[in-house]
């Protein structure tokens, strides 16, 4: 018994010594398109990596689940979303869908209503939500108007936070400073333009971060 009592004192003072375990790192999805997967950009220059770099600068202990597919619509995320928690079992979403049905010139009541049940997917359990538009400039003011009314109206709903263009730093710029931050499709950023788009996003990833924290 004695022996038994000793062994036991040991192994307490052993774990009293070595601390508390160190917390996970948040694992964070990033969920969408092309512009999420890093289409035509070397490894590590894409929106995941840099971004990814960018947090880790600022002494945040997260993982930045690359869960972008080129070409994909709101249509598509709807259906693959349940497949990528699954996989990835994150701890927060990052929402980025939209330009593709855009470019299809699908409407965007259906885009909407595909975006309102990803977010509802994804929010489960109240997982925190952050929402990225891709408001794109258009000539026609009115259809504009309904794109952009998309996503703070989608926040709104789901509690999420929302960033409404993704490539507002890319058009803060004059015209050939924006054509310069494009690849050669002139669609896609360039890895200086992803850089520019990781300075803008960054701030509201870590809001983010902060509500996720908040939730352990």
């Amino acid at each position: 018994m004695r022996l038994k009592a000793l062994l036991l004192s040991l192994m307490l003072v052993l774990a009293l010594a070595a601390g508390p375990l160190a917390a996970a790192p948040l694992r964070i999805l990033a969920f969408g398109d092309s512009l999420t997967e890093g289409y035509g950009l070397k490894r590590g220059q894409g929106l995941v990596p840099q971004l990814q770099a960018w947090l880790k600068a600022r002494g945040h202990d997260v993982i930045v689940l690359n869960g972008g597919l080129s070409g994909d619509t709101t249509a598509g995320g709807r259906v693959r979303i349940g497949y990528s928690l699954a996989r990835h079992r994150p701890d927060a979403v990052i929402v980025e869908l939209g330009g593709n049905d855009l470019l299809m010139g699908f409407g965007p009541a259906m885009v909407e209503d595909n975006l309102d049940s990803i977010l509802s997917q994804a929010g489960q359990n109240g997982r925190p939500l952050l929402l990225v538009g891709i408001a794109l400039p258009q000539k026609d003011a009115p259809l504009r108007e309904k794109w952009a009314g998309i996503w703070p109206r989608l926040g709104a709903r789901h509690d999420a936070l929302v960033l409404e263009n993704l490539y507002q730093p890319l058009y803060d710029g004059p015209d050939e400073q924006y054509l310069s931050l494009l690849q050669e499709d002139q669609l896609h950023a360039s890895a200086k333009g992803v850089g520019l788009i990781v300075e803008a996003l960054g701030p509201k990833v870590e809001e983010l971060i902060a509500r996720t924290e908040a939730r352990r």
